[in-house]
């Protein structure tokens, strides 16, 4: 885990600078773990520590580093700023604590997620995975590796095999019984569904082979930016529940995220909540 991986693209010095904002965020999380000091909560089920707020300001001292040509999208800033979704030059999307609410109760997983966004695309992504020291790093038309070793979508193409991944509603409870409805029928027509309170992970996980496709929606920028493109650069899909791709999965709080085989059977299971975005 000390090396840096490479990708051998021309974003690898940018990816070596994310590699450890991740590292060194990740190493006040194990310090501080068990000792949260002040947490209020932001909204509903929706919780920050002052382990978040530390390891946002260590992770983001590596990132900008005196760089003021970068911005910065990062959940323990104002909510409501920065969500256009495109960009003039960069910016850092990142997530300190992905799963803080995992963090609290010390149940694993719970991860680092940072992503680099330029102009209308994430080009780099990385997510750390604390508990487990799996390090997860994407460049855009360069593929995905963990622990710097080169990964790929699984190839399950029949939806009744498929091992599935997702996230309850836990902020807005308006649409719980049509999301129960919906989770009912992919329940009794897939293998089995998870739920680990960490998108990040859910989607690092999907893009090595260990899920076959992942669902939610309410997620923010910071939630899955990193993790789209490691799903993407190993030969996967990820959409919003329209089928649309590019930066709106990423933005407009609706992810649909697939090995590319069962995308259009999990996308015709979700078309009820097309409209939803919690």
């Amino acid at each position: 885990m000390d090396d840096l991986p490479t990708h051998n693209s021309p974003h690898d010095d940018v990816l070596a600078r994310a590699v450890q904002a991740a590292r060194r965020g990740t190493a006040l999380i194990r310090d501080r773990t068990g000792q949260l000091g002040r947490m209020r909560a932001k909204q509903t089920n929706d919780f920050v520590t002052e382990v978040d707020e530390a390891a946002q300001d260590t992770i983001l001292d590596v990132l900008l580093d005196g760089d003021d040509d970068i911005g910065v999208l990062a959940e323990e800033d104002d909510e409501d700023a920065g969500h256009d979704i495109h960009v003039d030059g960069t910016r850092w999307i990142v997530d300190p604590i992905d799963g803080t609410t995992n963090f609290i109760q010390q149940v694993p997983p719970y991860a680092v997620s940072i992503a680099l966004q330029g102009e209308d695309e994430i080009v780099v992504g990385v997510v750390l995975d604390v508990p487990h020291d799996e390090l997860f790093t994407a460049v855009a038309g360069h593929g995905a590796q963990l622990n710097g070793t080169p990964i790929q979508r699984a190839d399950t193409d029949d939806f009744g095999d498929a091992f599935l991944a997702t996230g309850f509603p836990y902020r807005r409870f308006e649409h719980t019984d049509q999301y129960l409805d919906v989770l009912d029928t992919i329940l009794r027509t897939s293998r089995s569904v998870r739920r680990h309170g960490s998108a990040s992970v859910d989607l690092a996980r999907l893009a090595c082979g260990r899920f076959d496709g992942f669902f939610e929606t309410g997620l923010r920028p910071w939630d899955v930016a990193a993790g789209v493109l490691l799903v993407r650069e190993a030969g996967g899909r990820v959409t919003d529940y329209r089928d649309t791709g590019g930066l709106t999965p990423v933005f407009e709080r609706q992810v649909c995220a697939t090995n590319g085989r069962i995308h259009r059977t999990l996308l015709d299971r979700l078309a009820s909540m097309q409209d939803v975005r919690l």
